[in-house]
Formats: structure tokens, sequence, C-alpha cells
């Protein structure tokens, strides 16, 4: 595995800019998730680094190298896309012995059986392998998928939202193993999704990007406990936090417009009233809707409340974030 580098990339699709200036760092044996909406640049930046587009300014480096003129061949990366991408008259076995026959490759007849084994045993697809593509469900095809980057030895793994079509369970699921089998080999991974669940749970890095910008690069903690701008907030978080204006709450600093509340940092029974619109009980906690001064916050309590629409809630803010007026975070 390799750490790979990022620097001052730019790239431009007609009058679309993709990318703005990127520089970003991906450690050596990190698992490196993007984060942002659709149009934020993050399966651009898994092209830049594939090879699949090249830049317009900037370098990329892998393992120290520029990866200026080599192919995505040369570069040594296995990419997963969200189709599963199978070759359909081929067996499992033959779709996942694919990508190491390449001659560049050069293994060995018995060194391809040995990782089929193991990455089949892996993805629990042992007993698959003698099925043809077209006869397995979409999460077994998925991976298969995943398989075929496994079974290499890549510099990184690009994966671009490979989760998103599978049912929840699975979802689940293949969160923990892909997870486990990045720590327990140490892969380099680069990880594009909309899920932020997936972001706080299997990455060591976020990576938040705005219409080709990157926002903010860090743990997801540090993003959750200290996000540079509005916008990085909203990127992590069960419920949403709640912006409002800050003027609601008395102890603004004079500068701020916003104030920004997760549900942490809402206390109840103290402070001022506020009306209970909705109670969602999930399971795992509770959802309390509430108006507060004609404003729509969430927060969460007691799994078991008895609280009803329309019951009265006092609530006070326990060190929040201030926003500027341009979103900007400022206290």
């Amino acid at each position: 595995m390799a750490e790979v580098i990022l620097n001052n990339v730019s790239k431009k699709f007609d009058d679309t800019q993709a990318l703005d200036n990127v520089s970003m760092t991906i450690p050596d044996g990190s698992f490196v998730v993007l984060l942002g909406p659709t149009g934020a640049g993050k399966t651009t930046t898994l092209r830049m680094v594939s090879g699949l587009d090249k830049p317009d300014s900037g370098d990329i480096l892998i393992g120290g190298h520029s990866m200026q003129g080599l192919t995505p061949a040369q570069r040594n990366v296995a990419m997963v896309f969200q189709q599963y991408s199978l070759y359909p008259h081929l067996t499992v076995r033959e779709n996942l012995a694919f990508p190491l026959k390449s001659p560049l490759l050069k293994t060995s007849p018995a060194e391809i059986t040995r990782k089929i084994s193991e990455v089949a045993e892996i993805l629990q697809i042992s007993h698959k392998l003698d099925n043809k593509a077209t006869a397995l469900s979409g999460g077994e095809m998925q991976r298969v998928s995943i398989g075929r980057a496994l079974v290499r030895n890549p510099s990184i793994y690009l994966m671009d939202e490979p989760l998103s079509s599978l049912d929840a369970k699975l979802r689940a699921d293949l969160r923990i193993e892909l997870k486990r089998i990045q720590a327990n080999t140490g892969a380099t991974l680069l990880y594009v999704t909309h899920d932020q669940i997936e972001a706080m749970t299997m990455a060591t890095h976020v990576g938040v990007l705005d219409q080709g910008k990157l926002i903010q690069f860090g743990s997801p903690r540090e993003i959750y406990e200290n996000p540079v701008s509005i916008y990085a907030a909203s990127r992590l978080g069960q419920p949403r936090i709640n912006v409002l204006p800050a003027g609601l709450f008395a102890g603004a600093p004079a500068s701020a417009d916003k104030i920004g509340l997760r549900p942490e940092q809402i206390i109840q029974g103290q402070g001022e009233d506020s009306i209970v619109t909705r109670v969602e009980h999930l399971g795992d906690q509770t959802r309390l809707h509430l108006s507060f001064k004609n404003h729509d916050l969430i927060t969460v309590t007691d799994a078991h409340t008895q609280l009803q629409a329309g019951d009265i809630v006092k609530i006070q803010p326990h060190k929040p974030f201030y926003f500027g007026a341009g979103g900007e975070r400022i206290a």
C-alpha cells in the first residue's frame, strides 16, 4: 500500500469546475471517505487518482512518485464502482481470477487459486465460486465486484459508492466487513459515499467536498465536534444539526448570524419553553421534534419518553456552535 497525495488538483468539464485546487494527503493504511452531495467532486477525485481522467493542473503522487503520464494500469490501483462491472458469461471464480491474469502482475496459477480462495472466504461467497455471475443476487454480485479488487495488491483501493444499491441489512454487514478487511490488511482506501453512517463507522479520515472545493479534512470525530462551517457540520450527525438564528438564545457573540445545535448541545428541562410537534420512536433512540419561537428543531430524548405532541419542554443551548453570515464557524 502507499501514501497518496493530491497537490493543487483542478479539473473543469466545459463550464463546470469539478475540482478546484484540491490538496489532500491520504496516509498509507488509512480509510478515507469523501462526503458531499452530487456534483461536489467526489467521483472526479477518484477518477483523478485512478488515471481515468487527467487533471488540468496540479499533480498526484502515489508512493512518492508523480502519476503524470501514467495509465490506470501503470498506477496499480483497484477500483470498485456502484455498478457491479462483472463479466456475465464468466463464473465467480473466473471473474475473481480475471484481474490477476494481467501480464503486468505475473501471478502464478497457484497464487491465483490461493488468493481466490482467501477472498471468497472473507466475502462469504466460497459456495458460489462455480456459479455464473448472472445467477447471483445483487448483494452477491457486489461482493464479487469488491472481491475482484481485493484479490489484487494495489497501492490504493478506490471505491465509488459500492454499497448504495444494496438493502439495509447487507449494507450494514458489508460496512463491518470492509472495515475489518481494511484494518487487517493495512490497505489504503479512498471511498466515496453520500451515507454519513458509512463515514462515521468506517473512516479514519473524512474529506468534505463542496462544488469542487475541499472544505475540511480530518477524523470523523474531529469534523463532528469541530466543524469549520455550517456546510461541514451538516455532513455528519443524525439527526442533522439544527441551524437557527443566533438571536433566538441569549449569549450569542455579536458577530454570530446562526447558532448550530446538535442533540447533545440541547439541554432539556431548563431554559425557555418549546412545543413538542412530533415524537419519533426509532427503537434505539427517540427523536423529539420541537417548535421554538416559531422555528423547528430536532433533538433526541429518552427512548421510553411519555412526551406527546402539544407538550411543553424547556430547552437551552449547551456549548453550541456559532457561525457568521457566510456560514463560517466563528465560535
